[in-house]
């Protein structure tokens, strides 16, 4: 299913056939997928001393399932999201249709990410994961139906991004089972990152090749098939866990919200919220910019490279290089300085310092990794899966609304003066933001852990 800014994702879980699972390197053999299913979940991977890096990570058998299912939704949401805009303005020949079918994939995040939060923590993790990769399928293939309106497209749109945070949220706190919550559950965060990261980079344009070869219908049922797999692989692949609030009162939506009233927990998911809110202004006037500045569609393309592959890269580093106890003494800078690079917009720069500017922006978000491991341990358990869920939601919600803001601004102020405008004011916000972090500093171990080396 879907991550981070993609949409993803009861019923009974799949059947489990011995054929279908994947094969395992060489090397001790792991049980068999049926055994897998059946077993009771296996202890997280015991934490590794010192740095673990990431072939750490991959050498947990589970997680090597995660992650491939990971790969398989991510393609289905990228070809989805783009087949359906074209399916949709070939229909109607609306361009704002299409851009509307864009829109959908980040409006009902927070309805979903509010009203189903509970969810993660009230219904096994493995069932919750497949059937939203079932739900994302079964959308998709209505979607390939010929006489399906396209108000029916665009509430199917809704249905994917409804449960996706659901999706996500689950997804985070299974890691954390998987991996446990040190330093091979950040890692393995940020594999998944980089990943749904990198489909920004590639994605569109494998889909983009894909619809010259097949029609807009014939993408869909291929990503109707990703999202089978997707579900086949966790099915197969993960242990059977049980629901960790199963037996706890019914909470709704006043208990979502109530995770924030836990100060250090607030201040965690503000830190995850409020820099994407800015982070997304330049890449929403990219094109602006550029015609700003009367640059080629070709430079276009490096701004909006510019800031994935700037995060990317410093992800990378931080996750290779550098330990647990140093990824946490970079979060306060580099909240901090998030989005001081854009003050250089206030140059009017060309294309190099602008980019530039974005991917050191980009490369702020390091901080991340450090971050994680601070929200994870300042969570209850009972609670992880919810608040991971509002946690997933608030991200997607806030780039929408930041997108939204920045196209608004922008029709009175001019596009350079938009961005340098964000990196003061975003500024001034994220140095309070990283103030409040240090407040609450030493209420979670993680703090203890790893500030006090």
């Amino acid at each position: 299913m879907p991550n981070n800014a993609l949409p993803p994702q009861g019923s009974p879980p799949l059947p489990a056939p011995p054929s279908a699972a994947a094969p395992t390197p060489a090397g001790p053999q792991p049980p068999a997928p049926q055994d897998v299913a059946a077993a009771p979940a296996p202890a997280p991977a015991a934490p590794t001393p010192g740095p673990a890096g990431y072939a750490a990570v991959f050498r947990v058998r589970e997680f090597r399932f995660v992650f491939v299912a990971h790969l398989f939704s991510l393609l289905g949401v990228v070809v989805s999201e783009l087949a359906l805009t074209v399916l949709v303005y070939q229909t109607t020949r609306s361009p704002l249709l299409s851009a509307l079918t864009f829109a959908l994939g980040f409006l009902p995040y927070l309805v979903g990410g509010t009203l189903l939060a509970g969810l993660a923590d009230r219904i096994p993790p493995r069932r919750i994961l497949v059937v939203c990769d079932l739900v994302c399928a079964g959308c998709v293939a209505l979607m390939v139906v010929p006489a399906t309106p396209v108000a029916v497209l665009l509430a199917l749109r809704c249905a994917i991004a409804v449960v996706s945070p659901v999706f996500n949220g689950t997804r985070m706190a299974t890691l954390a089972d998987i991996l446990g919550d040190g330093d091979l559950f950040v890692l393995g965060r940020s594999l998944l990152r980089i990943v749904s990261q990198s489909a920004l980079l590639a994605g569109f344009a494998v889909g983009g090749v894909l619809l010259t070869v097949v029609p807009p219908r014939g993408a869909l049922v291929i990503t109707t098939a990703t999202f089978l797999v997707s579900a086949l692989l966790l099915r197969l692949g993960t242990a059977r866990r049980p629901a960790r609030a199963a037996d706890g009162p019914r909470e709704g939506i006043r208990a979502t919200w109530g995770i924030l009233r836990d100060r250090r927990v607030r201040a965690l998911m503000l830190a995850f919220w409020v820099p994407p809110l800015f982070a997304v202004v330049p890449e929403a006037l990219a094109a602006p910019y550029a015609d700003h500045i009367d640059v080629s569609t070709a430079a276009l393309g490096l701004l909006m490279c510019a800031l994935p592959v700037g995060t990317i890269a410093a992800e990378l580093l931080a996750g290779s290089v550098l330990g647990t106890a140093a990824r946490a003494r970079i979060v306060l800078p580099l909240v901090a300085a998030g989005v001081l690079p854009y003050l250089l917009y206030a140059l009017t720069p060309g294309v190099a310092l602008a980019a530039l500017a974005l991917f050191l922006a980009g490369a702020t978000g390091a901080y991340t990794l450090g971050l994680d491991a601070w929200f994870v341990a300042a969570v209850p358990e009972e609670q992880r899966g919810r608040a991971m869920t509002l946690m997933t939601a608030g991200m997607m919600t806030v780039q929408g609304v930041g997108m939204a803001a920045a196209g608004v601004a922008a029709e009175f102020v001019p596009v350079p003066a938009v961005v340098a405008g964000t990196g003061v004011l975003g500024t001034l916000c994220l140095v309070a933001l990283a103030l409040e972090l240090r407040a609450t500093e030493g209420r979670d171990r993680a703090d203890h852990h790893m500030t006090s080396r």
